[in-house]
């Protein structure tokens, strides 16, 4: 009984990965279409996120049943509570993807990131695709080495979010204030979204070790 118990525990967590695959994937062409000005692809990032719901509530009911059927004590159910607190998390994760997707089908034709910002932009993109695709692998290994680093690297974002702000600032910005606005949403996605695969991250160790870890001790 137990041993099945186990498995179905993997189980979960293994869906979780999968759903991690999916929110890698929305951000990648979200982010094709604020950079492309694509519509077509920003309607597929806002349709795909329906998969994403349905699968949260695929891992919820499987997690709830757990706790149901074999009321699970001690490690086992810190496994279980964590499991129901990361879905959640990822599947915020896609609704910022969304956002993003909004954002670039609001300004077609035109393209919602202004030349000037548009460097910071993309490696803001890139590093949260970057956090979602690694931390995937941390869920399906539930590597703590791992998930400790990428909170260590959040800092990255940090420093790319206040750069995008000190560019909104400056003298020289001469986009308006429309695509101020839109930068500053942006910016503020992609930086949640590093924020939640952290967060992810965190519930692994806790997973793993029994111990918290806050942004800080990263």
């Amino acid at each position: 009984m137990r041993e099945a118990f186990h498995d179905q525990l993997d189980a979960v967590f293994l869906d979780l990965a999968a759903m991690c695959g999916q929110v890698e994937v929305a951000v990648n062409r979200a982010t094709a279409a604020l950079l492309t000005g694509d519509a077509a692809i920003a309607e597929e990032v806002i349709s795909a996120d329906r998969a994403i719901d349905a699968n949260r509530e695929r891992v919820e009911d499987n997690a709830f049943a757990l706790l149901s059927l074999q009321q699970p004590v001690a490690g086992d159910l810190r496994v279980v509570v964590s499991a129901l607190r990361m879905v959640s998390e990822l599947e915020r994760m896609g609704d910022l993807s969304v956002h993003v997707a909004k954002i670039a089908r609001l300004r077609v034709p035109n393209l919602a990131v202004p030349a000037s910002i548009l460097e910071t932009v993309e490696k803001m993109a890139e590093v949260a695709e970057d956090m979602v695709r690694r931390v995937k692998s941390i869920i399906a290994d539930r590597d703590v080495e791992a998930a400790i680093e990428l909170g260590r690297d959040d800092e990255i974002m940090d420093q790319l979010r206040r750069r995008s702000f000190a560019e909104l600032l400056g003298d020289d910005w001469a986009h308006g204030v429309e695509a101020a606005v839109d930068i500053a949403l942006l910016g503020r996605y992609y930086e949640r979204i590093a924020d939640h695969a952290v967060s992810v991250a965190n519930r692994v160790i806790f997973v793993v070790t029994g111990e918290q870890v806050s942004r800080r001790e990263n």
